[in-house]
């Protein structure tokens, strides 16, 4: 049915977007069952898939048995043929990497540890890379920036960002909007995740998800009915600043208590170097200091093994939050506390049996993260690859009908 209001172009678009977005769901189709799933007549999907083939978007593959054994042809889209650049921007740690329409990492950048005096020269660094990338591949269509939250998506800035405040000054949407031959486009770094795990991992539920970012900071991406949660500035499902104790630790937010005080990589960086766990972790990097300590914890080291269930524990009741507060069908864990692995999720789902609501409880699974690339580097890309898939007229121009 075509709403009030729409144009014959817009509708078109629409299908086109409906079809690329299923190919890529599911893989390889013919257009018997692309009309079926969509409710689409044969001679549309005809029509609608000769266009994509000429915009080098589909292809069309070998025979495939369709009903009553007849044989079809199949069509698959080009993931290959068209690429994205993924930014992911963390308090200290900035990455870069090329990836395909499908999510496959092809490069990879890390650039060097940003300081609260080095955020311009990291800003300028990151145009140069993407300047370089793009002068040497055509095939790029357009750039996804993830960034920490809450983020502001109107005004294009970080309203906070503890341990590293002077990203509040940054304007994202004037350092990266319109600065390319491509489009650029900026999303908040957990809900960039979720979208990386609906777009990208085929165990993920795309329907219901949250992806619970527990790394430099704390934050929560959320697909609900098959869509992200924004809120009405884009800076929802802010889980990092939820306070646990009205008596505890003070944040740079202003406020006590917050979850990310005690459960972040910055925090557990902190209680290694207090503790005297590891030679030198107070030079080390978050990332590394943390994956020094599991490796203890692996090794059945029991004062990191104590350290890692502490800060999971916490991790847990975040999970508690979500669980009572937004009932999603699954949770995953993703960045850098998530690399403690079994360790981290056993405690997890401990705290999670005894203190969530069993009804919500028993229908939300939870999982670490296993895309083989960082899910908030991943997810940028993702964010990035959605463009494509629902305009994809806008970056590869109009078909002739």
């Amino acid at each position: 049915m075509i709403a009030p209001g729409s144009t014959h172009a817009s509708m078109a678009e629409l299908n086109r977007s409906r079809i690329i977005q299923l190919l890529h769901r599911d893989g390889i189709c013919s257009r018997a069952h692309i009309a079926r799933v969509l409710g689409l007549t044969p001679a549309a999907i005809t029509k609608i898939t000769a266009q994509l083939i000429d915009m080098g978007v589909v292809s069309e593959t070998g025979n495939l048995d369709g009903i009553k054994k007849r044989r079809s042809i199949g069509l698959q889209l080009n993931e290959s043929k068209y690429r994205v650049i993924g930014v992911k921007f963390a308090r200290t740690l900035v990455r870069l990497g090329v990836f395909d329409l499908g999510g496959n990492m092809e490069s990879e950048q890390l650039l060097p540890p940003v300081s609260g005096g080095r955020i311009r020269e990291t800003l300028d660094d990151v145009k140069r890379r993407i300047d370089d990338i793009l002068a040497s591949d055509d095939s790029i269509v357009a750039i996804g920036i993830a960034v920490p939250g809450p983020y502001l998506r109107d005004e294009g800035r970080i309203a906070v960002v503890t341990s590293m405040i002077e990203w509040k000054d940054v304007n994202f949407i004037d350092e990266f909007v319109g600065a390319f031959r491509v489009p650029a486009f900026i999303e908040q770094d957990a809900r960039a995740g979720a979208l990386a795990q609906s777009l990208f991992d085929s165990d993920s539920d795309p329907r219901s998800l949250g992806y619970y970012l527990v790394g430099e900071g704390v934050g929560l991406g959320l697909i609900d009915n098959g869509e992200l949660v924004n809120g009405n500035l884009g800076a929802a499902t802010e889980i990092g600043h939820v306070s646990i104790d009205i008596h505890g630790k003070p944040c740079e937010c202003g406020n006590v208590g917050c979850l990310e005080n005690y459960c972040s990589a910055v925090a557990l960086h902190q209680a290694i170097v207090t503790g005297d766990l590891i030679d030198d972790a107070q030079s080390m990097t978050h990332i590394d200091a943390c994956a020094a300590l599991f490796e203890l914890a692996r090794g059945g080291d029991e004062t990191a093994l104590g350290l890692v269930r502490d800060f999971a524990r916490y991790i847990g009741y975040g999970c508690v939050t979500i669980i009572n507060a937004y009932n999603p069908a699954q949770i995953v864990l993703g960045d850098i506390m998530a690399q403690a692995g079994s360790i981290l999720l056993d405690e997890v789902q401990t705290v999670v049996e005894r203190h969530a609501l069993p009804a919500l409880r028993d229908t939300t699974a939870i999982t670490i993260s296993d895309l083989p690339v960082d899910a908030t580097l991943s997810g940028a890309a993702a964010v990035a690859a959605a463009q494509f898939l629902e305009h994809p007229t806008e970056f590869v121009g109009q078909p002739n009908d």
